[in-house]
């Protein structure tokens, strides 16, 4: 379970900062039970972000059943998927 006010903190987290690498090293040290997958927004289509920014998007996953998938349900998510947007 992920909780709401974690995930806007994480955000908040990101908005603060150069999104990078360093950023979600950052982030999977600070928030060590969640699995952190970074990636280009473009390779998320037809989902939509729990969170949107200017220059990236939150998405939640599910890793229950061994099987990784997206979620909206923050009781089930076990990780967070930051994609970064380009900007063209």
């Amino acid at each position: 379970m992920i909780e709401q006010q974690t995930l806007e903190q994480i955000a908040n987290a990101i908005a603060d900062s150069r999104l990078d690498e360093t950023v979600i090293s950052s982030l999977r040290s600070q928030y060590q039970g969640i699995h952190f997958t970074y990636c280009n927004d473009d390779d998320i289509p037809n989902n939509d972000p729990v969170i949107e920014q200017k220059d990236f998007n939150l998405y939640l996953v599910d890793g229950r059943d061994h099987c990784m998938c997206l979620t909206n349900s923050f009781e089930h998510a076990t990780g967070v998927v930051v994609a970064e947007i380009y900007q063209d």
